[in-house]
């Protein structure tokens, strides 16, 4: 018979068993389209942000490119080069300050971000104020005083209203309106506190603007039409400051944001995949359901001929027509629930988002469905074509079994790494992609394993002198080690779903754990920065004179930013490290400080002039740093370049001060600069001792760390939150598979029921024993679950985070519980339908 015969008689029996409707199937439609969905969904809301961010990009930046400069305004010659090729200039100050209600005690003062803008701000978008007012006029004031625009929330914190004095550090200022749209606000980043609005000419000859303050500069550009981007750079890098500043453009106006979106997704859609795999789970059961009811159909065909690749492509066409319905359903669901979820991802995301359904998305979900799919469909399907008439009847009882042939191996190894190829090549991290799915497929050969020895255990223990005591356990021990057996499919079903669900309370069990263990021990109270150098020394002796101050650490503080090492460019040398993203903090020091310890090297000697550094080691060794290197670092605008001489700890977990680059007086004599300081103090303490100090020095800005680090911990949250919500769908994915299997498993009870109860086991043991059945499978699904989780975790935690890892209870009992429940509820709800029929009804069913 032709090729072309064969695919027509295929599909002639496909169609004629396609129409004895869905049956059987409803867990292999349910659980593709639940894994489509979510990850149709989740990469649906990446494309609407991502969208909206390219689509909006000038207005959340506020201008078409933008240069930033670290603690120093931009030079005459800097300002001219950028007008020379702007349409329109705009120049801006962005700063943290102190604001106070004016002659208000310390107890009413609230940290504030204060960006401080000229008269062409801003050059796209609208400032929208309450009462609504022109910006210009909100910023002139009245009574002689600038004005200033809060963010409606600090005005409730501090209980202000439009007319009221206030001042930012030291600079007084009368409130004119609540800041109730900033147009740049998405592309600001994290911050630690509201915004203040205010003008620049306000804050000159000020304090707050003082050389060596901490501040950034930032000048927007809007462009001609048709301006090169790319060659604007380029030529911006080559010609000014050596490359010393921050550029953004227009293409990507709020990076933060964009690089968050991108991250998170990428995570979601590999928690869908695990979904996915879940799901495949159910197809594969569902496959193999469907199959060994059909037995003695296929058996048939072959008796009268049928060739096995004619009856291979058969069910294949049958399931692939089924696929394909379930992948089409969960792309429509997929499309449709971000349009229905949008105005709860405006409120989390205040970015613009581009409404309709996006095409990209909805191909890369049905690309994974067709995958995981193909992978989970081949197994039972191919078994299936290599089995011999004769022993499919012998096989009627205990369903398909053995390993398919080498060529349907090869066949499905190559679709996993096609689905591992485009993950990989559709995501944004192709390390993130690739420990995933190393960290999956250990955990789904561990919950294969853990079934199966489970299932040994089981048959050896229902042998045991303790079973035979006990009727149903060795009833149920015997059910689950016997053959044919769900266990397997049991335990990776609700594994899976549990395993994510476990590590992530796990790890976030234990970052509150740490925080709330290691704070008050660890991290200082308040951070002090904008201190000026004739403040120090009276600010040191009021703190350190405080009994209730512990622990009281400074140091001057400047910025600068990694240019480059040994000559060359700095991120061709050491890559895209962190170190050498935007600017880090700098300082002096005549002699190491007594927790300071060495690896490396020596430290330097006053007699010694020439610039050196002593860089951190775990640092160093990343960027591939050694002893005798140089590194040029631009500070205020000039280049020094030192030698690294010694390498040293840095601790930064405990949030106290830690200095990734530290050098020799000699080099940075003569650069303005503030300090910095810590306080380690009692609870009772801390509110006298910054009051005292607000009042004396009131240019200072005082950050308390349990308010940073609470604003951390809401990220977190809501980054688990919906980690969460990913991992729930895995879940649900898994309870379907479960039902699924408990539904395919009622012909069975049905039998083994009836048998029992022929043999005088009464109608409470039978359901006891199915009972302990679904016990011990959920508490095994769970245990696994706990240790794969607790596992991942630990890892987590170890090599990622660095911190320290301890089992939670309080996370991880609900994890067996939810194993369990699930099992008993779905499992004896079939049980009880297959204690419903008449022992004699059922056997005779088998006989004939």
């Amino acid at each position: 018979m032709s090729f072309g015969a064969q695919i027509r008689l295929a599909w002639a029996i496909a169609r004629r068993e396609l129409r004895a409707g869905l049956s059987g199937f409803w867990v292999l439609i349910l659980s593709l389209a639940l894994g489509v969905a979510a990850i149709a969904a989740v990469t649906s809301v990446r494309d609407m942000i991502s969208g909206g961010l390219a689509r909006e990009g000038a207005t959340m930046l506020g201008g078409d490119a933008e240069l930033q400069f670290t603690y120093r305004f931009a030079s005459e010659e800097e300002r001219g080069w950028m007008q020379d090729r702007a349409e329109t200039l705009s120049e801006i100050a962005d700063f943290r300050s102190m604001l106070a209600p004016d002659g208000a005690a310390a107890e009413g003062r609230a940290l504030t971000q204060v960006k401080a803008v000229d008269g062409a701000y801003p050059l796209t978008g609208q400032v929208e104020l309450t009462p609504a007012m022109p910006l210009a006029t909100a910023l002139a004031g009245q009574d002689g005083l600038p004005g200033v625009v809060l963010a409606p929330i600090l005005m409730e914190r501090l209980g202000l209203t439009p007319g009221d004095a206030v001042r930012i550090g030291d600079v007084p200022f009368v409130v004119m309106a609540a800041l109730t749209h900033e147009p740049d606000g998405a592309g600001a980043g994290f911050t630690l506190g509201p915004r203040s609005l205010v003008a620049l000419d306000a804050l000159k000859d000020t304090t707050l603007l003082a050389p060596g303050t901490l501040f950034e500069s930032a000048y927007r550009l809007k462009l001609p039409p048709g301006s090169d981007l790319d060659q604007l750079k380029n030529t911006a890098q080559s010609e000014l400051a050596a490359g010393a500043f921050r550029w953004r453009d227009a293409r990507n106006g709020a990076p933060g944001v964009s690089r968050f979106v991108d991250q998170l997704s990428s995570f979601l859609v590999l928690v869908g995949l695990a979904g996915l795999a879940v799901g495949g789970v159910g197809v594969s059961s569902a496959v193999r359901s469907y199959l060994d009811r059909k037995i003695a159909v296929i058996a048939t065909l072959k008796t009268l001929g049928a060739e096995r690749r004619v009856i291979f492509i058969s069910y294949l066409m049958q399931i692939g027509v089924l696929t394909a319905l379930a992948i089409l359903a969960g792309l429509v669901l997929g499309g449709l629930l971000p349009l229905l979820a949008l105005p709860l991802v405006q409120q989390l995301l205040p970015v613009p988002v581009e409404m309709g359904v996006h095409l990209a998305p909805l191909f890369e979900a049905a690309l994974y469905g067709v995958l995981a799919s193909a992978i989970f469909v081949l197994w039972p399907l191919a078994r299936s074509e290599r089995i011999r008439p004769a022993a499919l009847y012998r096989e009627a009882l205990i369903g398909l079994t053995g390993l398919p042939r080498w060529p349907y191996l090869l066949t499905i190894s190559g679709l996993i790494a096609l689905l591992i190829l485009a993950a990989v090549i559709l995501s944004d991290s192709a390390r993130l992609v690739l420990w995933s799915f190393l960290g999956l497929a250990i955990t789904f050969g561990v919950l294969v394993l853990a079934g199966r020895g489970l299932g040994r255990v089981s048959k050896a223990l229902s042998h045991s002198r303790f079973a035979r005591r006990a009727l149903p356990l060795r009833l149920a021990l015997g059910s689950v080690g016997g053959p044919g057996g769900e266990v397997t499919s049991v335990v990776l079903s609700l594994g899976l779903g549990l395993t994510v669900l476990s590590a992530i309370g796990q790890i976030d069990s234990n970052m509150r754990s740490a925080i709330a263990r290691d704070l008050p021990e660890r991290a200082p109270s308040y951070y002090v920065v904008d201190i000026q150098p004739d403040q120090i020394d009276g600010l040191s002796d009021r703190v350190t004179s405080d009994p209730g101050v512990s622990r009281f650490e400074k140091a001057p503080m400047l910025r600068g930013v990694i240019t480059r090492i040994n000559g060359q460019d700095a991120k061709e040398v050491a890559g895209a490290h962190w170190v050498l993203r935007g600017d880090r903090g700098i300082t002096y020091a005549e002699t190491p400080s007594s927790n300071t310890k060495i690896t490396a090297g020596t430290w330097w000697s006053l007699e010694d002039k020439a610039p050196q550094i002593s860089f951190a080691a775990k640092e160093a060794e990343e960027m591939g740093l050694k002893l005798g290197d140089t590194m040029t670092v631009n500070v205020l605008g000039r280049d020094i370049t030192g030698t690294i001489t010694s390498f040293r700890e840095v601790d930064f977990s405990g949030a106290g001060m830690g200095f990734i680059l530290t050098m020799n007086p000699a080099a940075l004599a003569g650069a303005p600069h503030t300090w910095i300081a810590t306080i380690y103090a009692d609870e009772a303490a801390e509110a006298p001792l910054i009051r005292d100090l607000a009042r004396a020095y009131p240019n200072i800005t005082t950050i308390r760390v349990r308010d940073a680090i609470e604003q951390v911990v809401t990220i977190l949250q809501s980054i688990a939150s919906a980690t969460t919500l990913g991992a729930l769908v895995t879940l649900v994915a898994g309870a379907v598979v479960l039902i699924g299997a408990a539904v395919a498993g009622e012909e069975r009870r049905r039998y083994e029921a009836a048998v029992l109860k022929t043999l005088g086991a009464s109608r409470g043991k039978v359901l006891l024993s199915f009972a302990l059945r679904a016990v011990i499978l959920g508490a095994a699904a769970g245990l696994v679950a706990l240790v794969s989780g607790a596992t991942i975790a630990w890892a987590v935690l170890h090599f990622v985070m660095e911190a320290d890892f301890m089992l939670s209870l309080g996370s991880a009992l609900p994890i067996i519980l939810g194993g369990i429940t699930l099992t008993s509820l779905s499992s004896l709800w079939m049980s009880w339908r297959a204690m419903g029929v008449r022992p004699a009804q059922v056997l005779r069913a088998a006989e004939s």
